[in-house]
């Protein structure tokens, strides 16, 4: 199944709702009471998910246009949003950075979260050296703590698309990794949630992202140095990843920082990041004074 949060163009208030095609279904109008948020029904566990999975196959429900509604992030107010850095061989190369023994973890702060095809502002005093970076995120389904690598993707509730936008020059300031990705809007996911069964394999998925028409990543999720299942296993190790954790996988190599001569997001950039079977997520850019 595949889920956004929807508002209407008038109004500033999400409702999740189921998407099919080019159609939307409101879960509201699939179940009373129904959860209000992607958070809610992932903490309503399998039960929860197999009534709403019953409710659509009856074919009751009204259908809306996809087309007549913004979107907001794809995950809202997770326990955590964890990110891994370097975990494809080629980023780490052309940052010229080691990738270590065991990940790079750090974690992206909630302000961050926006939704497909918002506009993500920053002052110019504060960063020109703003990249892009296409990510898969994992969004865990139930609470999991030292989970073996093997059985790690069974506690995987779905995936989306994450674009890690990063201050370049703030990231190599300071020794930690949080604030330079972690602006207001710095962190978009969507437009979509989808459910794991959805996935085949999170490792052969193809990735890319087009800025102001140009493709400047293009790559699989098989060149993850450490693959979900190990991530899943190794973070779980020290904490008990709760329901609804988003997890940011890492990106691949083609980052604007590396590129010569390189390429920063401007103002009225246009970045769309995506994912085969999960979906295209675009973000607007405004560089304020």
């Amino acid at each position: 199944m595949r889920f956004a949060h929807l508002r209407a163009r008038d109004s500033d208030r999400l409702h999740l709702a189921v998407v099919d095609g080019a159609d939307a279904i409101l879960v509201s109008d699939l179940l009373d009471p129904a959860p209000g948020t992607l958070q809610e029904l992932i903490e309503g566990g399998d039960e929860a998910l197999a009534r709403l999975r019953s409710a659509v196959s009856e074919e009751q429900a009204p259908r809306h246009p996809l087309d007549d509604f913004g979107f907001g992030s794809a995950v809202l107010s997770p326990p955590a949003v964890l990110a891994v850095g370097l975990n494809y061989a080629a980023h780490s190369s052309e940052l010229g950075l080691k990738t270590d023994a065991a990940p790079t973890v750090f974690t992206l702060w909630p302000n961050s979260l926006t939704g497909h095809g918002e506009t993500t502002s920053w002052p110019r005093s504060l960063s020109q050296s703003v990249d892009y970076e296409a990510e898969l995120g994992v969004i865990i389904g139930r609470a999991a703590k030292d989970v073996p690598a093997e059985d790690a993707l069974d506690v995987v509730w779905g995936y989306t698309v994450v674009n890690d936008i990063t201050a370049r020059d703030i990231q190599f300031a300071e020794a930690q990794w949080s604030r330079c990705k972690s602006f207001d809007g710095f962190t978009p996911t969507g437009p979509f949630a989808v459910t794991a069964d959805e996935i085949a394999d999170p490792q052969d998925l193809h990735i890319w992202t087009v800025v102001d028409g140009h493709t400047v990543q293009d790559a699989s999720t098989n060149q993850m140095v450490r693959p979900v299942s190990t991530l899943i296993a190794h973070l779980s190790q020290s904490i008990t990843l709760q329901p609804g954790t988003l997890i940011s996988t890492g990106s691949p190599g083609g980052a604007g920082y590396s590129r010569d001569p390189q390429i920063f997001l401007r103002d009225r950039s246009t970045v769309t990041v995506g994912i085969d079977g999960i979906g295209e997520l675009t973000t607007h850019c405004r560089i304020t004074d």
